[in-house]
C-alpha cells in the first residue's frame, strides 16, 4: 500500500451554498443551494491539501423533491411523500439521473456532473458515490434510462404480494394508508393502490410517521412473510439483480471510483456477490463501501465483495462512548480486535450524515475535544478514515433548519448553508479557533499519507502492558505503537480535559513483535517538532507529556545510531515570523536564484532579512514577493518534521548552513512540498497561522549587492 484512504463526505446541495437567509422549511428559492460547479479548481486543491485521497459526493442520483422541475420534462412528486422541501438524497426517483437542484443547466445535469467527476480526478482524488441498493421514492419513475432498459416495476404483477419476478413487494387489495397526511400542500391526496412495501421492512399498508414511508422496498427475491418463515428464491436470478447490476454499470462508466451502497445489509450478501464479481470484471479499480450495522454479518458481507465497512455499532460507538466519557479509553482495544481478521476493511469515521455532529449538545458539545479520537482513527490501522464536511471546523449542528429539527444533525432534507461551510471554508476570513481545529485535521491527514508507518505499517496495541497505575489512565489515555521497515511510531493519545504525565510501558513482547533493540534514540513529535531523548528498554517506560483533548506522535529510528546534536540556542521564535523566514528564504531562492538569507532578525513585532543578488530587484519585484508571500500563506501548506541522517538528506536541504558541532542526524522542517531546511526552532502547524505578510521596505547596497527585506506578519 502506497497511500492511506481518507474519505471527505459532502452534500453539495448544502456544501457550495452560499446563501445565509436560513429561513426555516425554506424553498430553493429562499435558501439556495449547492451547485456542482462550486467544486472547482481552488476548493477541491483544497480538499486535496488537507490530505484526503477521496471525495465521497453524497445525493448526486435525482431524488424525490418538493421543487418543481417538470418545465424540464421531470416528474413532479407530491409534496405529503417528501420528506422536507429538498427531500431525502435516499429516496431515488430515477437511478439514471441526476439531481437537477445541483446544475446550474438542468438540461445539462449530466455533463455537469461528468465534468466535476473530471475535475476531481485532474487534482488527485478520487470519486465516490451513493448507490441505494435497498428502496426507491414512492413515485419512482426513471425518465433517462437508456434505449431498451425496462424500467423498475414496469412489468410487475401486482397482484402478487411476492413474486421473483417482480421488483417491488404489494399489499394485495390494499391502499396506502400511512398514518401521515396524505395532503400536505398538494390539491389532492396521495393515492396508491395497491400499496407497496415501505423501505424500511414495513410489508402493510399502514406505516408510520417514523417509518421510511416515502420510500419502497426493493424486492430481491427475499420473501418475507412466506407462511413458513423467510424464504429465498435466487435461482433463476431474479429481476431486481439484473437491473441493479446494469445500475452500478452505468455510473462506473461514468468514470467514478467507487460506491458507497446504503443500508446494504438490508439487501441478500448473494446479490453483491453476484454484482460486485461482474462490475468488478469490467472496473478492477473499483471500490465498494458498505452501510452494515449487524457487526456479526460483517465478514459474510466482506466475503460478497465489499472492499470496506462502515465500522458503526464497532468502533464508532466506542470512540464516541471514549469522548463522552461513558466508556474507558481501553475499550478501544477490544473494538479493534473483534475485527482484527478483517480490520484492514473497516472504514472509521466520527461523523458522517446521519450521525450527530460532534460539536453539537447532543455528542460533546466541542470539536477539540474528538482530537483524541480523531488521532486514535486514523492512525492505528492501514485502513480507511473518514471525515464529514464541516467536522474540521466543528460544525455545531443545532441549527432548526425545517423537517430535521434541533436534533445534532446537519439536515438531509432541507435547503440550508451550515455556518461552517459557508462562512469558513468558503470564505477566507473564519475564526481563528475553528481555523487552528481545520489545520489540526490537516496536519493529522498529511502525516498519516507522508509516514509509510501509518499506510502500511505493522500494529501494537500497548494496553494490554499499561493497567491502571500512577503512571498511566486507561480511563482517558490510549497508546501503540506502530512499525515500517527501521521506523517506528509511538502514539499516546489524551481523552482528558486535564492535562497528564505518562510513563507508557513498552513490553518485553513489542520488542519481539518488531524485533526492536534496546537503544538510546532521539523521537520526534511528528505533531510539534520536539524531540525526546528516550532509552529503550524491555518493560521499560517511555515518558511523554500531555495536554488536554491532545496526543503525541514520536517517531524514532531503530538502527539510526545515537548521534544527535541540533543547532541548540536559547531564542524563544514568534512562531508564525519564523514560518514566515523559511518561506521568504524559498520565495528569494526561486525568484532570484540567489542562497538564503546571509543574516536574518526575526522578531514578533519587525522583521529584516538580508539577501546577496546578481542586480536590485525592481519595484514590481517587491510587488510580487509580497503577492507570492500571501498566495503561500493562503494557501495553508502544513508544517513537518523529521529526523534523518546527513547521509540520506538532499542537496535542497541546506546543510552548509549547520554548524560543525551539529551531528550526524539533524531536525528537517518542511513547509508543504514548498520549502525543506534544518531546523529546530518553533512553527505554525500550517502556514495559514501566519496571518498576513507585509513588506514595510526594502535596501539596496549596490556595492556589495546586498538586499535587505524588513517585513511583518499580522495576525
Amino acid at each position: 500500500m502506497s497511500q492511506k484512504i481518507f474519505i471527505y463526505q459532502v452534500l453539495p446541495r448544502l456544501f457550495g451554498n452560499r446563501n445565509v437567509t436560513r429561513k426555516e422549511n425554506g424553498t430553493i428559492a429562499e435558501n439556495g443551494c449547492g451547485k456542482f460547479e462550486d467544486f472547482d479548481e481552488d476548493t477541491l486543491a483544497r480538499i486535496q491539501a488537507m490530505g484526503f485521497t477521496h471525495v465521497w459526493y453524497t445525493g448526486i442520483i435525482r431524488h424525490a423533491t418538493t421543487t418543481d422541475y417538470s418545465a424540464y420534462g421531470i416528474p413532479r412528486q407530491h409534496p405529503a411523500i417528501v420528506k422536507g422541501k429538498a427531500g431525502s438524497p435516499y429516496a431515488i426517483t430515477d437511478y439514471y439521473d441526476v439531481d437537477p437542484d445541483l446544475a446550474e443547466n438542468v438540461d445539462a445535469r449530466m455533463a455537469e456532473w461528468e465534468s466535476l467527476i473530471a475535475r476531481t480526478h485532474a487534482v488527485g482524488m478520487k470519486v465516490i458515490m451513493d448507490f441505494v441498493p435497498n428502496h426507491v421514492a414512492r413515485q419512482y419513475k426513471s425518465i433517462c434510462k437508456p434505449d431498451g432498459v425496462r424500467d423498475l416495476g414496469e412489468d410487475d404483477d401486482t397482484g402478487m404480494g411476492f413474486s421473483v419476478s417482480n421488483n417491488f413487494y404489494y399489499c394485495v387489495g390494499q391502499s396506502f394508508e400511512p398514518s401521515i397526511d396524505l395532503v400536505a400542500e398538494a390539491e389532492s391526496p396521495y393515492q396508491e393502490f395497491p400499496a407497496k412495501a415501505t423501505g424500511n421492512d414495513r410489508f402493510d399498508a399502514h406505516p408510520g410517521c417514523n417509518d421510511w414511508y416515502e420510500t419502497i422496498k426493493l424486492n430481491y427475491g427475499i420473501d418475507y412473510c412466506d407462511a413458513g418463515g423467510r424464504s429465498y428464491h435466487f435461482n433463476p436470478i431474479p429481476s431486481t439483480w439484473q437491473k441493479m447490476t446494469d445500475i452500478l454499470l452505468f455510473w462506473a462508466s461514468k468514470g467514478v471510483d467507487g460506491f458507497r451502497c446504503d443500508m446494504a445489509e438490508m439487501v441478500p450478501a448473494a446479490f453483491w456477490s453476484y454484482a460486485t464479481n461482474i462490475v468488478k470484471e469490467r472496473y478492477q479499480h473499483l471500490v465498494f463501501i458498505g452501510e452494515v450495522y449487524d457487526t456479526n454479518q460483517y465478514r459474510q458481507y466482506v466475503g460478497s465483495g465489499f472492499d470496506y465497512l462502515y465500522d458503526k455499532v464497532g468502533m464508532y460507538d466506542c470512540v464516541r462512548d471514549v469522548i463522552c466519557g461513558r466508556r474507558p479509553a481501553a475499550s478501544i482495544t477490544y473494538q479493534w480486535q473483534y475485527c482484527d481478521d478483517i480490520f484492514d476493511h473497516m472504514l472509521y469515521f466520527l461523523e458522517n450524515h446521519d450521525e450527530q455532529r460532534i460539536a453539537s449538545d447532543f455528542f460533546c458539545g466541542d470539536g477539540y475535544k474528538a482530537i483524541p479520537g480523531v488521532l486514535t482513527c486514523a492512525l492505528m490501522q492501514r485502513n480507511p478514515f473518514m471525515v464529514y464536511s464541516g467536522q474540521e471546523f466543528g460544525e455545531y449542528g443545532m441549527d432548526k433548519e425545517g423537517f430535521s429539527g434541533v436534533d445534532g444533525r446537519t439536515t438531509i432534507f432541507d435547503y440550508w448553508s451550515p455556518r461552517s461551510l459557508a462562512e469558513k471554508c468558503n470564505l477566507p476570513a473564519y475564526h481563528q479557533e475553528e481555523k487552528a481545529l481545520a489545520q489540526y485535521y490537516q496536519q493529522i491527514l498529511s502525516m498519516a499519507n507522508r509516514e509509510r508507518i501509518f499506510y502500511d505499517g505493522l500494529f501494537y496495541d500497548l494496553m494490554s502492558a499499561n493497567p491502571a497505575s500512577d503512571n498511566f489512565n486507561p480511563q482517558t489515555q490510549y497508546a501503540f505503537l506502530r512499525k515500517a521497515d527501521d521506523e517506528v511510531a509511538f502514539v499516546v493519545v489524551n481523552f482528558s480535559q486535564e492535562s497528564a504525565t505518562a510513563n507508557v510501558v513498552i513490553p518485553n513482547h513489542a520488542f519481539d513483535f518488531f524485533a526492536m533493540p534496546e537503544k538510546r534514540v532521539s523521537a520526534i513529535d511528528l505533531l510539534s517538532g520536539d524531540v525526546v531523548d528516550v532509552e529503550l528498554k524491555r518493560d521499560g517506560m517511555f515518558p511523554v507529556t500531555l495536554l488536554p483533548y491532545s496526543g503525541r506522535v514520536f517517531k524514532f529510528n531503530i538502527k539510526m545510531e545515537k548521534d544527535y546534536i541540533l543547532n541548540e540556542h536559547g531564542k524563544d521564535e514568534f512562531p508564525p515570523a519564523h514560518s514566515t523566514e523559511h518561506l521568504l528564504n524559498q520565495v528569494m531562492v526561486r525568484k532570484f536564484h540567489c542562497g538564503r538569507s546571509i543574516n536574518a532578525h526575526i522578531e514578533r513585532k519587525k522583521s529584516k532579512m538580508t539577501f546577496e543578488l546578481a542586480q536590485k530587484p525592481t519595484r514590481q519585484d517587491e510587488k510580487e514577493i509580497e503577492r507570492e508571500m500571501n498566495k503561500l500563506i493562503a494557501e495553508d501548506l502544513p508544517v513537518t518534521y523529521e529526523l534523518v541522517e546527513r547521509s540520506k538528506i538532499s542537496d535542497s536541504a541546506m546543510l552548509d548552513r549547520l554548524p560543525e558541532s551539529a551531528g550526524n542526524v539533524v531536525r528537517l522542517v518542511r513547509i508543504g512540498d514548498f520549502d525543506v531546511c534544518p531546523c529546530v526552532g518553533k512553527h505554525v502547524r500550517s502556514t495559514s497561522q501566519i496571518g498576513r505578510f507585509e513588506l514595510l521596505g526594502t535596501n539596496w547596497d549596490e556595492m556589495e549587492h546586498i538586499f535587505r527585506i524588513r517585513f511583518k506578519v499580522i495576525q
